[in-house]
């Protein structure tokens, strides 16, 4: 998506601070200094100030200026935050969070959906499953479908806070699925474990369809480890996903043993 001035500068600004160029407690320089370093005018440096301080980037007040918030104090749920931290670099601690907040909302999601998910409800789901399935067998986007799989669990809870909190976690579980889906069979083994939560949904039973979630959720987080402890260089969000090339054969070993640990784990 081709941005704005606007949205050029608050980028810049948004990545500066989060990289450590302005720290903590510190403040941003002078509207003329940033004027001249950005190459807009001060109308355009106010603005994109604004949305900084409304993202919890920055704090003004007279006398004191304007200053860097600590890191606890930014919106974590803003797509333009995580998109600015992925490219300064994701670090452990920063996926460590967003596993940790996945183990907390989406089993609880997945037991409501299980319980209020509609026909139309599960129809989404399953389109989202098939466009996975799709993009391993004959390659394609599968972090987009992945992505509408666990959004649309949480849309079928038929809680507005929870559907609120689809939206704003969008970015987060991104980040995570480039991650754990960037190992070469990382998509076809969670194939089966995505499958085990959506035929708990469907067989509308709760107990089933969350420990089928946790076991999913589980495993991600066992690929991203792996793929820190690869040293590779991690996805930006920042960027489009990347694209699977597909598959010629049946889906490999591991998705036999992840439908194998389901079976254990789900009875």
């Amino acid at each position: 998506m081709i941005k704005n001035v606007h949205g050029n500068t608050l980028d810049r600004l948004g990545e500066a601070i989060v990289a450590g160029r302005y720290p903590p407690g510190g403040g941003v320089p002078p509207e003329p200094t940033l004027c001249e370093e950005l190459g807009v005018s001060r109308t355009v440096v106010r603005e994109a100030v604004k949305s900084l301080v409304a993202k919890g980037l920055l704090t003004t007040g007279p006398k004191v200026g304007t200053r860097v918030q600590p890191a606890e104090q930014w919106n974590w749920f803003d797509p333009d935050v995580v998109a600015w931290q992925s490219k300064a670099g994701l670090t452990r601690e920063f996926l460590r969070e967003v596993q940790e907040l996945r183990r907390v909302v989406e089993p609880a999601a997945v037991r409501m959906a299980a319980d209020r998910a509609t026909a139309q409800d599960i129809a989404g789901i399953e389109a989202a499953y098939a466009g996975m399935k799709d993009a391993i067998e004959n390659g394609g986007d599968y972090v987009k479908h992945d992505l509408a799989f666990h959004q649309g669990l949480l849309r079928a809870c038929h809680n507005r806070m929870l559907v609120q909190m689809s939206k704003a976690l969008g970015a987060l579980l991104r980040t995570a699925f480039e991650i754990s889906t960037s190992r070469p069979d990382g998509p076809a083994s969670s194939l089966p474990l995505h499958r085990a939560v959506l035929d708990g949904v469907i067989a509308r039973n709760a107990a089933k369809a969350e420990r089928a979630s946790l076991i999913l959720i589980d495993s991600a987080r066992d690929d991203i480890e792996q793929v820190l402890g690869s040293r590779r260089k991690l996805p930006s969000v920042s960027a489009p996903a990347q694209r699977l090339k597909g598959r010629s054969a049946p889906l490999a070993s591991r998705a036999a043993q992840a439908t194998q640990t389901v079976k254990e784990n789900t009875r």
